[in-house]
């Protein structure tokens, strides 16, 4: 209840931070809305109906309560409610962080494992390279050279964007993930190429939660390795892999969760990058829409969403936590 008490206080300093913003931004929004060729009369009418003639303690209780009733304004550049908006792009976000955190999963994971267990052998070296190099091979760079050697030169892979052409409009929308509607509706051929198209993206992004989880496992792995336990488990004759599997990996659970949280929070919020070099068509394209066109109204939109996902995962993973660590279940 404490953790959950903290949400409202973590949304209401967002709005601010978000408010604060609009303030300091060296963007008119009064100009987004109307024009440049739009009468003297016109900008100040704009101005009453955006509220800027109030004071700013004023503003900022409008812009509260507009939050709270789910009104966050209509976006200039698509000319769309912002609610709408991030209601249509933000399932193809989720669907690719997802996939990017279950690769990262797979291979992290297991990676983690290997190099805390051979510890300072070819192995870990092996791992901790893997794990450098997710770090600090730039995503924009990754995925470009993915697109030139799978899709340019040997054809494995797709073209950008999240399906042919040809399939667009063809599966009704129900979730607003394209592999969950296809499946409902039993296009398999839709499917099929909306998996082709998720690969790519995926495994670039994919990348960097594979070097989260292989580091983060590894330094678990080592500290539950050397504990008494582990001692007291190979006393009793058990083989290496229960050892390691059972008892070893299964202290490291409650952290764990803490990582995949972060994680996948980490790659909503930068999957911006990857997005552009895709053309996928996601929360992080259409911010960086909304910033080249001086959307302001979309901007802030997808800056609460992010931060209000980001909240409730890290609530839900405090919340794992308590539940699978015994020094804090109850």
């Amino acid at each position: 209840m404490r953790s959950l008490l903290t949400l409202p206080l973590t949304l209401l300093a967002l709005l601010a931070c978000t408010f604060a913003f609009t303030k300091i931004a060296p963007i008119d929004p009064v100009l987004a809305v109307v024009g440049d060729r739009a009468s003297e009369a016109a900008r100040i009418q704009a101005r009453e109906d955006l509220g800027l003639e109030r004071p700013w303690p004023i503003q900022f209780l409008w812009h509260v309560e507009r939050t709270v009733t789910g009104d966050l304004g209509l976006s200039t550049s698509t000319g769309h409610a912002v609610l709408d908006d991030l209601a249509q792009v933000f399932p193809a976000t989720i669907e690719l962080a997802l996939a990017a955190t279950l690769i990262g999963l797979v291979l992290g994971l297991p990676l983690g494992i290997i190099g805390a267990y051979w510890r300072g052998r070819w192995p870990d070296h092996l791992a901790r390279l893997i794990a450098l190099l997710g770090h600090s091979v730039p995503v924009f760079w990754l995925g470009l050279m993915a697109l030139y050697l799978f899709y340019a030169l040997l054809g494995w892979a797709p073209g950008p964007g999240r399906l042919n052409f040809y399939l667009e409009g063809l599966v009704p929308t129900v979730s607003g993930f394209i592999l969950l509607d296809s499946l409902l509706a039993g296009r398999l051929d839709v499917a099929g190429d909306a998996l082709a198209h998720l690969v790519l993206p995926a495994l670039t992004l994919g990348l960097f939660s594979t070097a989260l989880f292989a580091r983060t496992s590894r330094a678990l792995m080592l500290d539950a390795l050397g504990q008494d336990f582990i001692l007291t488990a190979r006393a009793k004759g058990l083989s290496e892999s229960a050892v390691v599997l059972r008892h070893a990996l299964k202290s490291c659970a409650a952290p764990m969760v803490t990582t995949l949280a972060l994680a996948l929070g980490s790659l909503l919020e930068g999957s911006v990058l990857t997005e552009t070099v895709f053309s996928w068509p996601g929360l992080g394209a259409y911010m960086t829409g909304a910033l080249m066109a001086a959307d302001m109204a979309a901007i802030l939109g997808g800056t609460l969403l992010i931060g209000l996902v980001v909240s409730l995962l890290n609530l839900g993973a405090d919340f794992l936590q308590r539940k699978l660590d015994p020094r804090t279940a109850s």
